[in-house]
C-alpha cells in the first residue's frame, strides 16, 4: 500500500527538524504522522499499548527522568509555575513530581493515542463501556442537573430516574426529620444505622466524617440530634459497638445492597432485624417503620420478602458501582437524615462541578486527566508500585480507606478490556494516614525506604479555628507547615555534606542522609466543606477512570472478589452441616490439608460457644436521655428560626417533644 500524501508531508517535516537540531518538534511530528497512519487505516493499530511509538518514546524518557534529581530542577521557577493547574480554587501543583514539561508532553501524546478524550465523551453519554458486564457507567448522572440533556439507558431516561429518587430521599429525611414519620411505638426517629459494606460503607462514612465537624453544619436543622453510625462488619463485635446504646424504638435501619444477596450485609440486616423484633415484637409494622433499603429493581421481589415495605425502597441501578455509588441513594438516605437533603444537595453540586471539569477542560490544564496520567508515569513507566494519599485534615481521616477500594478495586485488574493479558504493571497498591498521624507512623519509610509517591490535601481554611494564648502560632498553622515542609524533604533530602557541616558525628551520616528525589504531588483546597468534599470525591473517581483509560483495562468491573466468596459459600455449607450434625470433621474431602487443619481446628474449639443463643439485644443498653446542653441548642436553634421566619412542622413538632421533656 502507498504511503498517503500528508503522512510523507508529516515524515519529510520532521525529518527536517531534526536536521536543523529541533529535536522535540521532530518527534512531536513523528508522533502526528503515526497517529494519522492509525486514523486513516493505513496501519494497524497495535494490541497492547507497549506496542505505540508514544509507549516507547516515554519509556525511552524514563530512562532520562531517572538519572535527574529533583533537588537540582526545584528551584526552577518556569519549570514550577508550569506542573500546576488550578479550577475553582483547588490548586494542584506536581512540580515535586519526577516530570518536565517534556515528560507531560509526552503523557498527553500517550492519553490521546488511547483515545483518553473519546473514552470520558463515551462515558458521560451512557455507553456501555463497562464491557465484561455489558453496562453502561453512569455515576456522573447521579449529581446532574434536572434541567440537564436526557440520558437515555436501554430506552429510560436517566436523568429523570436520578431526580425521580432524590426527591424520593428528601421527601423521607423531611418526614423523619419533622416527625412526621415515627417508630412503631410513636417514638421520633433519633438514631440511624446504615448496614452495608464496601461501597456501600466507605463511600458514605468517609463523606459522613468531614460533614460531623464542619461548624456550619453541627447545628443546621438540629442535626446534632440524630446520631448516624455504619454496621458493615460481619463480626459481632461490630454488631455490638454499634447498636449496645441504642434504643431500638428510636432507630431506622438503612439495608444497602444492589441485590439483596451480599452475604455479609444480609447476616447483619436479619441481626439487625432480630434486635428490632427482641424489643418490639414481630408485628410488621415493626419492619415497616424502621428499615428501609437502597437497592435495585431486579431485587425488588427480595426486598419485600425480608419485609421492607415497597415505599421505602429507595432504588439505585446497575450502571452504578458500588465504589461509585456515593451520590446514589447509598449515600442520600443516611446523609441526609443525618445532616438534612440541603446539606447533601450542596455536595452533589461540587462533584458536578468536577464532572463539567473533566468532561470538558483540555487534557493539559484538566486536574483528574492530570493526576491520572501522573499515576500512569509513576507506576508503569517509573516503577513505584505503591502511593499514598495524606489529607492534612483530621475530618478527611476516612477518605484514604474509600481512595484504596476505589482505585485498588477499579484498577486492580490483569487484562486488557479485549481480554489480552497486560505486558506493563498498571495498580499500585494505595494507603494513607492523616497528617501529621501518618508523619509518626509510615514517613520513616517514604523518606528512607522504597520509593512512595505522596499525594499531600490540604486546606486554607480549617474546620475550626484554634489559637491557644501564649502560642505563637495557630493550630492550623502548625498542621499547614508540616504540609509545606514534607514534599520538600521528601524531594530534596538532605546530603552527607550538608550533614557534615552541620556537624553531624561522621559515624551518623549514613544513618542520617536523605537521599531525596521522592516524588509528590499537592491538592491545595479553599476549606472542608460539603461542595469541596463533592469535588474531592469526583476527583478521586475521574483520576481513576483516567488510568484506566490509559491502561485500557475496565476500571468498572470486580469480578476478582468472586472467588473468595464462592469459597467462602462452600466452606459455610460445611460448617453448618457439622454444627447440625450432618457432617464429621473427618468428612473435609476438597479442602488442602492446610485449609482442612484450620478449620478442623475451630470447629472443635469454637463449637460449645457457637451453639450458645439468645436475643440480639441480651446486653443492650438504652438509649441515654437528651441532655440538658442538647436541648438547651436545639431550643435556641428553634428560636433562631421562628426569628427568621423558618419554623414549620419540623421545628414545631421538636419543640413540644423538648419542652415535653
Amino acid at each position: 500500500m502507498k504511503e498517503h500524501a500528508s503522512i510523507i508531508h508529516l515524515r519529510n517535516v520532521a525529518l527536517f527538524h531534526r536536521l536543523t537540531g529541533s529535536k522535540e518538534v521532530a518527534e512531536k511530528v513523528e508522533l502526528e504522522a503515526i497517529r494519522d497512519s492509525y486514523s486513516l487505516g493505513l496501519k494497524a493499530p497495535p494490541k497492547s499499548a507497549t506496542s505505540t511509538a508514544e509507549w516507547r518514546r516515554l519509556k525511552a524518557h524514563a530512562f532520562h527522568i531517572q538519572r535527574m534529581h529533583l533537588r537540582n530542577v526545584m528551584n526552577d521557577s518556569t519549570r514550577c509555575q508550569a506542573l500546576t493547574a488550578e479550577f475553582e480554587g483547588t490548586y494542584l501543583d506536581y512540580s515535586h513530581m519526577q516530570v518536565t514539561r517534556r515528560t507531560m508532553d509526552l503523557l498527553f501524546a500517550l492519553a490521546r493515542r488511547q483515545k483518553l478524550p473519546e473514552k470520558i465523551q463515551a462515558m458521560f453519554k451512557g455507553d456501555k463501556i463497562n464491557v465484561t458486564e455489558e453496562r453502561a457507567v453512569l455515576h456522573t448522572a447521579l449529581r446532574s442537573s434536572p434541567n440537564d440533556p436526557p440520558i437515555f439507558v436501554d430506552g429510560e431516561n436517566v436523568i429523570e430516574q436520578v431526580h425521580s429518587v432524590l426527591e424520593k430521599v428528601r421527601k423521607f429525611s423531611e418526614a423523619v426529620r419533622n416527625g412526621e414519620q415515627k417508630g412503631a411505638t410513636g417514638k421520633l426517629i433519633r438514631n440511624i444505622v446504615a448496614v452495608g459494606i464496601g461501597g456501600s460503607y466507605l463511600g458514605p462514612e468517609f463523606v459522613h466524617e468531614a460533614f460531623c465537624t464542619a461548624q456550619q453544619y453541627a447545628g443546621e436543622g438540629m442535626n446534632e440530634f440524630y446520631r448516624l453510625r455504619f454496621l458493615s462488619n460481619v463480626d459481632p463485635v461490630d454488631v455490638r459497638r454499634t447498636l449496645y446504646d441504642l434504643d431500638p424504638e428510636d432507630t431506622l435501619i438503612i439495608v444497602i445492597s444492589k441485590t439483596f444477596t451480599t452475604a455479609e450485609t444480609m447476616l447483619n440486616a436479619r441481626t439487625a432485624r432480630q434486635w428490632l423484633w427482641d424489643s418490639m415484637g414481630k408485628d410488621p409494622s415493626v419492619v415497616a417503620c424502621h428499615m428501609v433499603a437502597c437497592a435495585s429493581t431486579s431485587a425488588a421481589g427480595l426486598v419485600a420478602d425480608f419485609g421492607i415495605v415497597s415505599e421505602n425502597v429507595f432504588i439505585f441501578w446497575d450502571w452504578v458501582g458500588g465504589r461509585y455509588s456515593v451520590c446514589s441513594s447509598v449515600g442520600a438516605l443516611p446523609l441526609s437524615l443525618k445532616y438534612g437533603f440541603n446539606t447533601f444537595e450542596k455536595f452533589l453540586s461540587g462533584a458536578r462541578a468536577i464532572d463539567k471539569h473533566y468532561k470538558h477542560a483540555p487534557l493539559e490544564r484538566n486536574l483528574p486527566v492530570l493526576m491520572g496520567l501522573l499515576g500512569v508515569w509513576n507506576m508503569s513507566f517509573l516503577g513505584y508500585k505503591t502511593r499514598t494519599i495524606l489529607p492534612y485534615s483530621e475530618a478527611l481521616l476516612k477518605l484514604p480507606a474509600h481512595i484504596q477500594q476505589l482505585a485498588m478495586e477499579s484498577n486492580g485488574k490483569r487484562v486488557t478490556t479485549t481480554g489480552e493479558e497486560l505486558d506493563y504493571e498498571i495498580g499500585p497498591v494505595d494507603f494513607g494516614e492523616p497528617g501529621t498521624n501518618g508523619q509518626h507512623s509510615f514517613f520513616q519509610l517514604l523518606h528512607m525506604g522504597q520509593v512512595c509517591p505522596a499525594e499531600f490535601i490540604g486546606f486554607i481554611e480549617s474546620q475550626h479555628h484554634l489559637h491557644v494564648e501564649g502560642e505563637k502560632i495557630a493550630s492550623h498553622d502548625e498542621l499547614m507547615a508540616n504540609f509545606f515542609a514534607q514534599p520538600d524533604a521528601l524531594a530534596i533530602g538532605k546530603t552527607a555534606d550538608e550533614l557534615l557541616a552541620e556537624g553531624c558525628p561522621e559515624e551518623l551520616v549514613p544513618h542520617r542522609t536523605f537521599t531525596g528525589n521522592r516524588p509528590s504531588l499537592s491538592l491545595l483546597m479553599p476549606k472542608v466543606n460539603p461542595y469541596y468534599l463533592g469535588q474531592i470525591l469526583a476527583l478521586y473517581e475521574h483520576r481513576t477512570a483516567t488510568e484506566g483509560f490509559i491502561w485500557n483495562i475496565n476500571s468498572f468491573d470486580q469480578w476478582g472478589v468472586e472467588l473468595g466468596k464462592k469459597l467462602a459459600t462452600d466452606v459455610r455449607n460445611r460448617m453448618q452441616n457439622f454444627r447440625e450434625g450432618k457432617e464429621s470433621l473427618s468428612t473435609t474431602s476438597g479442602l488442602n490439608p492446610s485449609t482442612q487443619h484450620l478449620m478442623k481446628r475451630y470447629l472443635e474449639h469454637s463449637d460449645t460457644l457457637v451453639r450458645v443463643k439468645g436475643i440480639v439485644n441480651h446486653r443492650s443498653k438504652p438509649s441515654k436521655p437528651v441532655s440538658p446542653i442538647l436541648r438547651a441548642a436545639v431550643a435556641a436553634a428553634i428560636a433562631e428560626n421562628s426569628k427568621r421566619g423558618k419554623v414549620n412542622g419540623s421545628t414545631n413538632h421538636l419543640e413540644e417533644k423538648y419542652k415535653s421533656k
